[in-house]
């Protein structure tokens, strides 16, 4: 499996925002949505603060592949449910630590039950420019 290297953690960790774009079942990637983004020890992660009926959330079931952008990195990816309390205990603390200078209702926004039902690891599938 392919990892991530130590600079595209520090390049997309030290960003705000990611964008991240889904496949479709042909093939095609889907409008990329602005997100937050959070980094856990080598490991990325996204929320759907809508939960798992978010519109982003829902495209992303179609192939669990798509591609990201975010501090110059270009990726494609894998999307893959993390369910783990003890991690998903680590994303709630690093969305509150990156995120605490907005308004905290946007960052409890991403801390709720729904949103954490939709939390994401992002796995990079192949390398790519």
């Amino acid at each position: 499996m392919t990892t991530w290297t130590s600079s595209e953690l520090d390049r997309i960790g030290k960003e705000d925002e990611l964008d991240l774009a889904s496949l479709r079942s042909d093939g095609t990637l889907r409008n990329p949505v602005t997100m937050w983004v959070v980094r856990v020890g080598d490991e990325l992660f996204v929320r759907s603060v809508k939960g798992r009926t978010g519109p982003w959330f829902r495209g992303m079931q179609t192939r669990h592949e798509g591609h990201i952008r975010s501090g110059g990195v270009r990726k494609d990816v894998k999307f893959l449910d993390e369910k783990d309390p003890v991690v998903n205990a680590q994303i709630d603390a690093a969305y509150r630590q990156k995120y605490s200078k907005y308004p905290k209702s946007y960052v409890d926004a991403c801390l709720t039950e729904a949103a954490r039902a939709s939390t994401i690891r992002l796995v990079p599938r192949s390398e790519s420019a």
